[in-house]
């Protein structure tokens, strides 16, 4: 009698367990991952040609739905070596894109602050735009010395100083409103 108890108390215990892992919500991705990144010479300068690689959680995709702009701030730096000296801060930039959707007319748009907008019918095409920024100046021409080697220090977040105040708190607190890539280092030689 006492090995039937015990296995009827295992077995609800196991049905406890596996109850409670289904009301645990599902994670995405970690992070933001920096796919590929790279330092092109153009006419008018130096651009930044990116590409990203994260989804939004479930949370981070219903605060768009009801009308929350998400907001994800790129942050690069050139740094040169000097050996005699304190190292020389070449360039130092940041640049932000806001994805949001418009409820009335069921759009997506996703603005380069300070640039252009663009509207997608779906999310997905709208975040292929964000996880694919167009090239970006960093430097105008001459900025860098040819031939010099720079350390570059890019990463990117959702920057949550541009959510409403009381979203801010919430954001502050909460885990899954914190989306971020780790630091990605690699040096570029100045053409």
């Amino acid at each position: 009698m006492t090995l039937r108890l015990l296995r009827l108390l295992a077995c609800q215990l196991l049905l406890a367990l596996a109850c409670v892992g289904a009301w645990v919500p599902a994670r995405a991705a970690d992070g933001i991952e920096i796919a590929r990144a790279a330092i092109e010479a153009s006419d008018d300068g130096y651009r930044l040609n990116t590409v990203y690689d994260f989804e939004l959680n479930s949370g981070l995709r219903d605060a768009l739905q009801h009308g929350v702009q998400l907001h994800f701030t790129t942050e690069i730096e050139l740094v040169r070596p000097r050996w005699w000296w304190r190292d020389e801060r070449a360039v130092s930039a940041k640049r932000t894109i806001r994805i949001s959707y418009d409820v009335l007319t069921r759009q997506y748009y996703v603005t380069v602050v300070g640039s252009f907008q663009e509207r997608f019918q779906t999310f997905e095409d709208a975040m292929f735009m964000v996880r694919r920024p167009t090239r970006w100046l960093i430097a105008p021409k001459g900025k860098l010395k040819q031939g010099e080697v720079y350390e570059v220090s890019l990463r990117m977040y959702m920057d949550r100083e541009y959510l409403q105040k009381p979203l801010q708190v919430n954001a502050f607190n909460d885990s899954d409103w914190r989306l971020t890539s780790s630091r990605k280092t690699f040096t570029y030689r100045a053409e």
